[in-house]
């Protein structure tokens, strides 16, 4: 017969990170957010793996009950910068890839690599396929061509010879990853998913960013605001870093500490028809001029533009830059 367990006749003490959980918990009245400094402590200890599962499962439904704050993923992202270490790589532009497409092709891919191509320093980094359903930049690496990058030597051998390099968050941010990797065990993203876009290891010219939930754009914009990043934040398709065509385009940016807006007119007088499939050849074919694509066209140039746009051009200029790349890219892949 197993012995009951002796009586707890002493206060345990409290876990350190207990105080971040109550914070966001606290009931109707009494939760609130998180400062920065409160958001970078709890981060470190996160990073550190000084927290129990019980606590960080709380902790990210909590904070995606609330949504996050600007403060909040400035905190975040300031204590995840402090413990990365990252070398210094020039960068022109850090192009996060985490929600991957289920309507259309991405064509963002094309994009990146028709910039890398005329001498734009990319970095891409995504954290794998979590939802059902949706095509992801790690499904496409090697019918593309991109290199993927499993340490930080190898993306500065591929950012010297292509200008173009995928690293896993899996390989710079373990501990995030794990975060994201939780989605299907709660039912829910977390907050972790809108973070990763606005970390930019590197510390690129600048970081652009694809938020898709209304509202968030300007949250993101304010965070990178306060981190005094340069950064350029659009609701793109699907969620990634690309400009749909159909619609009106709203940029949201932050240069030097100033925040700024911007809006481009829909390309297309008609939407265009949903492909009833996607079929990653099909974008093979199209960087090769051998089928057309009115969507697919409009979509590639205009997410370069928007790129264009991060690193300083003025619209118009950005445009026609842009499809100038387009028509002089090198058709074998």
């Amino acid at each position: 017969m197993t012995q009951p367990r002796p009586l707890i006749l002493e206060t345990p003490a409290e876990h350190p990170f207990a105080e971040f959980v109550r914070i966001l918990g606290k009931g109707k009245r009494g939760a609130r957010g998180l400062t920065r400094e409160e958001a970078r402590a709890a981060m470190t200890l996160l990073l550190e793996d000084k927290v129990e599962d019980a606590q960080l499962g709380a902790f990210l439904m909590l904070l995606r009950h609330k949504e996050e704050s600007a403060e909040e993923l400035a905190g975040f992202t300031e204590a995840l910068r402090a413990q990365l270490q990252a070398p210094r790589i020039a960068v022109d532009l850090d192009w996060p890839t985490y929600a991957g497409k289920k309507r259309h092709l991405p064509w963002y891919l094309l994009a990146a690599k028709c910039l890398a191509s005329h001498g734009v320093r990319i970095l891409m980094h995504g954290g794998g396929a979590h939802t059902a359903g949706r095509m992801y930049t790690e499904q496409l690496l090697d019918l593309l061509q991109i290199p993927p990058c499993r340490n930080w030597a190898a993306v500065g051998d591929a950012l010297h010879q292509h200008q173009l390099a995928f690293f896993p968050l899996q390989d710079w941010a373990p501990q995030l990853q794990r975060m994201i990797d939780l989605r299907n065990i709660l039912g829910l993203r977390s907050p972790i998913h809108s973070l990763a876009r606005m970390l930019n290891p590197l510390g690129a010219r600048c970081g652009l960013q694809s938020i898709f939930h209304p509202g968030y754009q300007a949250v993101h914009r304010e965070a990178s605001r306060l981190l005094g990043d340069h950064a350029l934040v659009i609701k793109g398709d699907g969620g990634e870093i690309e400009v749909n065509p159909d619609v009106i385009s709203h940029l949201y940016g932050t240069t030097a500490g100033e925040a700024w807006d911007e809006e481009w007119p829909a390309l297309s007088e008609r939407r265009h028809v949903k492909p009833p499939s996607l079929q990653p050849e099909h974008l093979l074919a199209f960087w090769r001029g051998e089928v057309e694509d009115s969507y697919g066209e409009k979509a590639v140039i205009a997410t370069m533009a928007l790129a264009l746009r991060g690193l300083g051009q003025a619209r118009e200029q950005a445009f026609a830059t842009a499809q100038g790349y387009w028509q002089a890219r090198n058709r074998s892949i």
